[in-house]
């Protein structure tokens, strides 16, 4: 039996265009002041990797990665907070 997919919020410092946008075809987009929220289910650990090395790739600016509570019997949703120099 496969795991389904985690949702994942990534939030991005600044408003990204329809290019970059594109490289994210699963996630839905959301402009909040300066900052743009990916929302969308992530696969597993690599497709989350490649994500992350898809906003690295395009010189994007990662302020928050958090995993979004599925439901609510599952535990608590947890942050990952990119690192300095990240």
């Amino acid at each position: 039996m496969a795991t389904p997919p985690c949702l994942y919020a990534i939030r991005i410092k600044g408003r990204l265009g329809p290019t970059a946008l594109s490289a994210f075809p699963t996630m839905v987009c959301e402009t909040k002041g300066g900052e743009t929220v990916l929302t969308g289910p992530v696969d597993d650990r690599s497709a989350l990797f490649g994500v992350l090395a898809q906003i690295e790739a395009l010189g994007l600016e990662l302020v928050e990665l958090r995993q979004i509570r599925a439901n609510p019997d599952s535990p608590e949703s947890s942050d990952v907070r990119p690192r300095d120099g990240m």
